[in-house]
């Protein structure tokens, strides 16, 4: 079975570009690119990952494609078009001939408007999605998971993926209204779920094991093994925890599942979900 990081970025770190890399993350000002990803997959036991936009612009995605082509272990790319505009379907037209395009998304959690998912204009550019067969990967905080919810249920046929169990704010321990939105999310069968991005939401290098179990009971349980996929959000990560201690608390949480159940969250519900290649 195919074993793959569902939740990794890369760039070339540019100041003007990656103004939400902040004061605090000095860490992550500087290059991230394939080759000091590899050996950490490789460690892992992953074959590989999917790059996933983090700034928002045609010109990120075409050089993600890019570099998905120059390394096979880049198995797919969620990218970032205008789904705003109305150049948004020429936008996919023209990326949707790359062969490792497999989703897009937005940077929803920065938009001051909690139902900014649920404008005309975004929801015409979800409805372009099909014709492609792209995944729209959900990136939200838990006060916009309302609208998340109506945004999926008003796609029945479009496939979605949460980002980062909708970031609960695990650092203060805070689980509701979280709990009881992501279960109605998962109550819709079109969408999954990453197990990703926690370490960034815990206290910063002052977590314990234990700080995730609450969340990961409820992610669990709203959307079953069969909807999961591990992540690492590489480097984003590392503000937090190194990558294979990230990886570990996943990894720890489901030793008790069956070999099938492991295989789906290590990577065959990812490729699956995205249609990537074994």
């Amino acid at each position: 079975m195919i074993r793959l990081d569902a939740h990794q970025h890369f760039w070339k770190y540019d100041p003007a570009e990656y103004g939400w890399i902040n004061e605090h993350m000095m860490e992550l000002r500087r290059d991230f690119l394939p080759e000091d990803l590899k050996p950490l997959l490789d460690s892992a036991g992953f074959e590989g990952s999917i790059a996933v936009q983090a700034r928002q612009s045609v010109e990120e995605t075409t050089w993600l494609l890019d570099l998905a082509e120059q390394h096979d272990f880049i198995r797919g790319v969620v990218g970032w078009i205008d789904l705003c505009s109305p150049r948004g379907r020429d936008q996919l037209k023209t990326l949707a001939g790359r062969r490792k395009l497999r989703g897009v998304r937005h940077v929803v959690q920065d938009e001051p408007d909690d139902r900014f998912m649920m404008r005309t204009d975004f929801l015409h550019g979800i409805r372009e999605l099909a014709d492609f067969s792209l995944v729209y990967d959900i990136l939200v905080y838990p006060r916009q998971l309302p609208a998340a919810i109506e945004l999926v249920g008003a796609f029945p046929q479009q496939k979605f993926v949460l980002d980062h169990i909708a970031k609960p704010h695990i650092a203060s321990a805070e689980i509701e209204p979280w709990r009881s939105d992501l279960r109605e999310l998962a109550k819709f069968s079109n969408v999954s779920c990453k197990l990703s991005g926690m370490v960034t939401e815990a206290r910063w290098k002052e977590w314990k094991p234990e700080s995730f179990t609450p969340y990961l009971n409820v992610v669990f349980e709203a959307f079953g093994p069969a909807r999961l996929m591990i992540g690492s959000d590489w480097p984003v990560c590392t503000l937090s925890a190194e990558y294979s201690t990230a990886i570990s608390i996943v990894m720890d949480f489901m030793r008790d599942l069956s070999s099938s159940e492991r295989d789906g969250i290590l990577g065959g519900n990812c490729a699956r979900t995205y249609g990537v290649e074994a």
